[in-house]
This record gives structure tokens, C-alpha cells and sequence, in this order.
């Protein structure tokens, strides 16, 4: 969610207008509107004191990342040696290609 839809989701659910929100951070609309533009980047303190002043903390989380590939797999082919990862590679290269060709003579591409 970006920084615009969150302070415009937040003003609209507070039921305030533009305006309004001006008024209690003592700033313009002007202001506001361009804090609700795609692409703003307000500081963390501007940040806060809009949703503050919505009724809505913000809280900031560091947490771990969370890789998006199997580390144990990556771990597994860094202990084999190089010759060992070429042969591991040519032989899930030549699964791969039967599995291919059986699926196109499945299909009926193959005689």
C-alpha cells in the first residue's frame, strides 16, 4: 500500500475531507492533497502526525526477511564440488528433456 492511499484511507475513514485534516495538522488542503498524490514521499514524522491526527497509529516492524527460494537446496549444491554440479545439472537437464518429450508425444506431436 503506498504512503497516499494509506493517509487518503484514513482521512475517509475518519470522515474527514481534505480540508478538515488541514485544519488539525495546520497545513492547507494544498497540502494534503499532494501528501494523497501517488508517488509522495513524506518523511515519518509527516507520516505519523496524518495518521495521527486520523485516529491511526503508525507502527514501523523490522522483521527477518524471508527468502523466496529454498536455502537447503542452495546449501546442498554449494557442498558438492564443481565437477559434481555439472554432472547434478546434466542429469536434471536430461529428466527434464524426457519428461518434455514424453509430454509432447502425449500430444501427439511426436511420432
Amino acid at each position: 500500500m503506498s504512503t497516499a492511499s494509506l493517509v487518503r484511507d484514513a482521512r475517509r475513514a475518519a470522515g474527514l475531507t481534505q480540508a478538515s485534516l488541514a485544519s488539525r495538522l495546520g497545513t492547507t488542503q494544498s497540502a494534503i492533497a499532494r501528501l494523497e498524490t501517488e508517488g509522495s514521499n513524506p518523511r515519518v514524522e509527516t507520516l505519523s502526525r496524518a495518521l495521527g491526527a486520523c485516529g491511526r497509529q503508525l507502527r514501523l516492524e523490522a522483521r527477518p526477511h524471508e527468502p523466496s527460494i529454498d536455502e537447503t537446496q542452495v546449501a546442498g549444491m554449494l557442498r558438492m564440488s564443481p565437477g559434481e554440479r555439472i554432472k547434478s545439472f546434466e542429469r536434471s537437464y536430461a529428466e527434464i528433456r524426457r519428461f518434455a518429450l514424453a509430454a509432447a508425444r502425449s500430444r501427439g506431436e511426436l511420432a
